[in-house]
Parts: C-alpha cells; structure tokens; sequence
C-alpha cells in the first residue's frame, strides 16, 4: 500500500500564490492533483507522469505548475495568479504503472491524500 501525504495548502488573497506538496511512502510513477469545492465533483487540476509529460486543467493551464521528483517520491503543485474559482479540498494522487501517460482521471490512480485546504478570498 501507498501512503500519500499533501502539505501546503492555507489562505490567500485573489492574485496570490501557493505551493503544494505531495510525498509518497514508495516509488510511485503517475501522480496528480486533484481538487473538490463544496457541492460539485472532483476534478482533475494537474497530472505527470514517470518522465516528466505533464497535463493540466484548462482552467488552470498557465497558473498552476505540476512537478515531481523522482528520487525522492514527491510532487508540488506551484499555484500563481489565484482565483476565488481555485477554492477548494486539493488531493495528491499517485499510481504506480512505469509507462502510463499523464491524467486527469480519478479513476486512474490506486493512492490518495487525505486533501489539504486553499481558500481564496477577495
């Protein structure tokens, strides 16, 4: 079993910036960030895979920036130009297939974090 952990998240005003972290207990390959507001479904923000192709959420594309490091299990998610829009529970996600593309798809990933709170405010 994977074990993952989100560091980060807090309170910011519109137009500022955030960083999350994500680590995990084992070697992991695809992982991504997802995101869940009060009352609407989780959607997918940014994923990468194990050599480094990233994808991102249009609504984010530009602001937000996925990376991860190999060598020691973790993920950050740099968040710039923040939007009230961005409020929400932030999860890391993780999977464990070597040559998988990156996704923004749930139901592509085995492992989650318990989630890590951003709220914008105006």
């Amino acid at each position: 079993q994977v074990q993952v952990v989100e560091s980060g998240g807090g309170s910011v005003q519109a137009g500022g910036s955030l960083r999350l972290s994500c680590v995990a207990s084992r070697n992991t390959y695809r992982m991504g960030w997802f995101r869940q507001a009060p009352g609407k479904e989780r959607e997918g923000v940014a994923g990468i895979n194990g050599f480094g192709m990233s994808t991102y959420a249009a609504s984010v594309k530009g602001r937000f920036t996925i990376s991860k490091d190999n060598a020691k299990n973790s993920l950050s998610l740099q968040m710039n130009s923040l939007e009230l829009e961005d409020t929400a529970m932030y999860y890391c996600a993780a999977d464990r297939q070597l040559y998988a593309s990156p996704s923004l798809s749930s139901n592509d990933y085995d492992h989650w974090g318990q989630g890590t709170q951003v709220t914008v405010s105006s």
